[in-house]
């Protein structure tokens, strides 16, 4: 995966552990990452992590240089730019307030703007969404992100793979993500190829 850049939004839904793997797994590639977390997901990343997000974002920049981290009110940021190219992004968790956002263009902060700028630029854009249950308004704004071009990718963990540990069930929704994306993985079986 060395050489793509990849955008990534982190939102203020539950799901936290799926935003660090996903984060952990792209700089390993040797991806350069473009990321930003909203306020309202720095205080969840800690309830369920029970780590800093601004510690967790240090110690993964200095390991990998490639993964960069911006403030979600920073539009000075590349991503936030159609001239600027990037291959994919993912927002993961996607809150039901960011999918609205995106719905009706609202880029109000980076990870927004970012968005459309996948949109209008016909890149590929990836959201985790993270609700249940679904409201009408919540599906009509799915029908119009997808209608877009977005795909909406619920954090849906499969147990056809016999997944027993927490670390397996997220890293099939990871797996999935990055799918979605357009990255090959290597976290879970193809289906057919291990468990049949």
């Amino acid at each position: 995966m060395t050489g793509k850049k990849i955008a990534v939004g982190i939102c203020g839904a539950s799901g936290m552990p799926y935003a660090r793997r996903l984060m952990e797994v792209l700089a390993e590639s040797g991806a350069s990452v473009y990321a930003s977390a909203s306020s309202a997901a720095k205080p969840i990343f800690k309830s369920e992590l029970g780590i800093e997000f601004q510690d967790f974002a240090n110690a993964l920049s200095q390991k990998f240089p490639s993964v960069k981290f911006f403030d979600d009110f920073d539009f000075s940021a590349p991503i936030a730019s159609g001239s600027f190219y990037f291959d994919a992004m993912a927002i993961c968790p996607c809150s039901m307030k960011t999918l609205s956002r995106i719905a009706t263009a609202t880029g109000d902060n980076l990870i927004c703007r970012a968005a459309d700028v996948a949109l209008k630029e016909r890149r590929k854009l990836v959201l985790v969404a993270r609700e249940t249950p679904l409201s009408l308004i919540h599906l009509r704004n799915m029908v119009s992100v997808t209608e877009a071009g977005a795909v909406v990718l619920p954090a849906c963990p499969a147990f056809y793979f016999k997944e027993n540990t927490v670390k397996e069930l997220v890293d099939f929704v990871v797996a999935r993500t990055l799918s979605a994306m357009g990255i090959k993985q290597n976290l879970t079986a193809q289906w057919g190829e291990k468990y049949q």
